[in-house]
């Protein structure tokens, strides 16, 4: 189940560069500009990991074998990621503030990834792992 987490925030970080901000910016070019609305169509993602994620724990339910972990793992990182990403970074709900040194340097790499609002060109792809030469910048 850990080793999960961490897989999917490398998995995570792969396809928000070369699928995101590639052949699926269509769709995640709603989190890059300003909303009007609580939901974006970026937010069907984090529903298709969903899915995927039950369907892991549904399909081993009855053995709890590797399956239904990994689905485990997936969960426990969309959680993370939402907590950390939606309401943490983006502030989709204004209850949590902190002046811990590794959430301020999670909030910050993802300003610099929003800094430019387009497709081509983007850096710090990933959430959980902070590069310090991103920050440098």
């Amino acid at each position: 189940m850990l080793l999960t987490i961490v897989l999917m925030e490398c998995f995570s970080w792969l396809i928000h560069k070369y699928l995101f901000h590639g052949p699926l910016w269509f769709m995640h070019k709603s989190h890059h500009q300003k909303s009007h609305s609580f939901f974006e169509w970026n937010d069907l993602f984090a529903l298709i990991f969903a899915m995927v994620s039950l369907d892991l724990m549904y399909t081993d339910r009855n053995q709890y074998g590797y399956l239904f972990f990994i689905g485990l793992g997936i969960t426990i990182y969309g959680l993370v990621y939402f907590i950390l990403h939606d309401w943490f970074v983006h502030r989709r709900f204004k209850t949590f503030k902190s002046n811990n040194k590794y959430l301020q340097a999670v909030r910050k790499a993802h300003k610099i990834h929003h800094k430019n609002q387009g497709k081509e060109k983007g850096k710090a792809f990933g959430l959980l792992f902070v590069r310090k030469d991103v920050l440098r910048n």
